[in-house]
């Protein structure tokens, strides 16, 4: 049996913006995703939970079957699944889940582990999955862990990870992926407060392009978040949490005049700010997970529960996919 598991993620800046080119930045959480296989002993079939596998209903899991196995070569196999990063919250729940899947089948084909590889696969799984389309900042956040930044110029100051491209009927989608170190104080906590409420990723871009096509003038809005985006990685990188919890309140005021906030983030927000130093929604808005910077995690989350929400805490800099445990056999041999 192999056991592998892969952080959820946060956006921290650049929501909505990096769909028009500007740089958006995530950063790995605690809460995770655990993938544990085991091959089939009693059936002929893939088993997902004790029941045999849907493939229709879980595309992800096919893409990496086919493309792991040639026909009728993949051994059958027992998946498990379980993890603690809600889904539908804006926090990458579908992205760590297939790349701790990728990594549980490096390990069950004997490969070694490999983040870079395990964040290419699932990136290709997830865009299968979405009909063709999805970014890859979720799947490298939760392969790679710490911080990343998407954009679609390679950004200098930055670490170049490398490109993604991906292919959709005939347009062709190319990013830029980054990472950087931040400096962390010990006393400063990232709280993820949940609405419950299911956005829709779709819906919240076609509003804000609606917006921009109805507006042009408020692009403008579109090179703030941009800009606010490079000013938050520079704090980071220095350790200035006051400078990042600005940042943090200045990208949500302008995300919230786009329209993509709803009066149940909005409560979460108001509650937390209070014992926070910066506030905002993540991900892309009408529900889903607000983020507070915060050096009095406990209080914060006492504050978003007393409005109706669920209060998590996570550390920055979190560890990306990891092998979590092998079958006795294979430890025996290391």
């Amino acid at each position: 049996m192999v056991k592998a598991s892969a952080p959820g993620k946060c956006i921290l800046f650049g929501e909505h913006a990096v769909v028009y080119g500007q740089p958006a930045v995530a950063c790995s959480i605690n809460q995770r995703m655990i993938v544990e296989l085991e091959e089939e002993t009693q059936f002929d079939s893939w088993r997902l939970d004790g029941a045999i596998l849907n493939l229709s209903k879980h595309p992800h899991i096919r893409f990496l079957k086919d493309k792991l196995w040639s026909e009728g070569e993949h051994p059958p196999l027992k998946i498990r699944i379980r993890g603690t990063v809600p889904p539908a919250s804006g926090l990458g729940s579908s992205a760590a889940l297939s790349v701790a899947l990728v990594a549980a089948l490096q390990q069950l084909r004997q490969e070694e582990l490999n983040p870079e590889m395990a964040g290419l696969l699932s990136h290709q799984a997830e865009a299968f999955a979405q009909g063709g389309r999805a970014s890859p900042i979720d799947t490298t956040t939760s392969a790679l862990g710490g911080f990343i930044v998407l954009s679609d110029t390679i950004e200098d100051s930055l670490d170049h990870i490398g490109e993604r491209r991906l292919q959709h009927q005939d347009e062709v989608t190319t990013w830029q992926l980054h990472s950087f170190e931040a400096r962390i104080p010990e006393d400063t906590y990232l709280v993820i407060g949940n609405t419950g409420i299911r956005g829709s990723t779709s819906k919240q871009v076609s509003k804000v392009a609606a917006l921009l096509a109805k507006e042009p003038e408020r692009k403008v809005e579109i090179e703030a978040i941009g800009s606010i985006a490079r000013k938050g990685i520079e704090a980071l990188r220095t350790g200035n949490m006051e400078l990042v919890g600005k940042a943090m309140t200045e990208n949500h005021i302008v995300l919230r005049s786009l329209g993509v906030s709803s009066p149940e983030l909005e409560n979460l927000i108001k509650a937390a700010a209070r014992s926070s130093l910066g506030v905002k929604l993540t991900g892309s808005g009408g529900g889903g997970c607000m983020i507070a910077l915060t050096k009095n995690p406990e209080i914060t989350i006492g504050a978003i529960e007393m409005e109706g929400g669920r209060g998590f805490i996570t550390r920055f800099n979190t560890a990306g996919v990891r092998i979590e445990t092998l079958s006795s056999q294979d430890n025996s041999e290391q």
